[in-house]
């Protein structure tokens, strides 16, 4: 038996999560205030509002306290010589194998809040699907491309 991938993605990970999920929670916030302003306009009941609120309170602290530090404890990854192994989830935790000579292309991106924290998020393009592994340091998703992408052209050669 394959053991479990041993890297972990970069602790500032749970920083981006949890700015997400402020940002997550302030638009259903939003949201919501909207559907509890018609609410109270057209005299609904007050379940509705009660429902909502309790809604967006078990939102904002699943999205802000609980779901990042567990997304980071179980989010692992490892690049083998001639596969990538990925594992994630919080409550079914899901394990991909991608074998190096599948993948087609790798791709490093960042957006506003990655770039601010100088991490980013190398994404594995296979012919079936797209597979990520986000919250990495730059230093670390640029040798992870470029071993991928030296890896794959020789898994071209050879075939």
């Amino acid at each position: 038996m394959i053991a479990i991938p041993q890297n972990r993605l970069s602790k500032k990970g749970i920083i981006v999560w949890r700015i997400t999920g402020v940002i997550s929670s302030l638009i259903m916030m939003a949201i919501g205030g909207g559907v509890i302003t018609l609410a109270i306009l057209f005299d609904w009941h007050i379940l509705i509002s009660i429902g909502i609120i309790i809604y967006l309170l078990v939102h904002t602290v699943l999205t802000i306290g609980i779901l990042p530090p567990l997304k980071w404890k179980r989010w692992r990854y490892e690049v083998r010589g001639d596969e990538i192994e990925i594992q994630q989830g919080v409550i079914v935790i899901k394990r991909t194998l991608i074998p190096m000579i599948r993948v087609q292309h790798v791709d490093m991106k960042q957006g506003p809040l990655l770039r601010k924290y100088e991490l980013a998020t190398v994404s594995i393009s296979t012919a079936a699907t797209i597979h990520e592994i986000p919250v990495l340091e730059v230093e670390e998703a640029e040798e992870i491309r470029h071993y991928i992408s030296s890896k794959t052209k020789v898994a071209e050669e050879d075939v």
